[in-house]
């Protein structure tokens, strides 16, 4: 059956796990009927689309970059395969499109216009790091990166801690990876010793994810090496 002419949010692989493990059937036979995709980066997304389906013909496809270095401008052009009544796609470098990434530009445009879109079940390492925290699911907050600043950088650490301790809510963010391990030696240092910490790595990778949850001051003590290596954060205390 034809695609309705939708603005499709498809998420994609965040290890090198068989597709199979983390999609299911549906988004790949939606993904072999899309002709145009907006995605973070074009490589990346030529590699999916060839693990979804090695029949795809890549040269048949358009493709619109969006991530830092794109002219915000030009986005709203991106969307005019849908005007033609075509579907479009959307793809985060890894995850889910539209959450911590460029993508929610597109989607926002989409909306104003009032294009159907339609987001597809997939990993998010941000819910799944939730999910195997242990930590209030009830409410929580995605801050996104720490300031790079070492003083505003442990401001916002507090800051962080006191809204887990005061409001009950579970503090999420990330790091680049080449510097997961400095962050967790400065998490050590500035949080309480018994605020929650949950250090959740290579979320999907069957062979190498660790999801941790340890008070800082057992942290402080352990050995751990997540240099270059997706990890997100979480901060709680019960």
């Amino acid at each position: 059956m034809p695609l309705d002419a939708a603005l499709y949010l498809i998420p994609v692989g965040m290890s090198d796990s068989p597709i199979d493990h983390y999609l299911p059937a549906h988004n790949v036979e939606i993904t072999r009927q899309i002709k145009h995709f907006i995605v973070e980066n074009v490589r990346t997304a030529r590699r999916f689309l060839k693990k979804c389906d090695k029949a795809i013909n890549i040269d048949e496809l358009t493709f619109y970059e969006l991530n830092n270095h794109t002219d915000l401008s030009e986005v709203e052009s991106y969307l005019a395969p849908l005007a033609d009544g075509q579907p479009i796609g959307v793809m985060s470098e890894a995850g889910c499109p539209a959450v911590a990434d460029p993508g929610a530009l597109p989607v926002a445009i989409a909306q104003r216009k009032g294009y159907k879109v339609v987001p597809l079940v997939g990993p998010s390492s941000i819910l799944m790091a939730q999910m195997a925290s242990g930590f209030n699911g009830q409410g929580f907050a995605f801050n996104g990166y720490l300031p790079i600043e070492t003083s505003a950088r442990n401001q916002k650490i507090k800051e962080l801690e006191n809204d887990a301790y005061r409001k009950d809510m579970t503090q999420i963010f990330i790091e680049t990876p080449y510097r997961n391990n400095r962050l967790i030696e400065t998490l050590c240092k500035t949080l309480r010793p018994d605020t929650l910490l949950c250090v959740a790595s290579a979320i999907t990778d069957s062979d190498h994810e660790s999801i941790v949850t340890l008070k800082v001051k057992q942290w402080s003590k352990r050995k751990y090496n997540y240099d270059k290596i997706p990890t997100i954060f979480l901060i709680y205390h019960p």
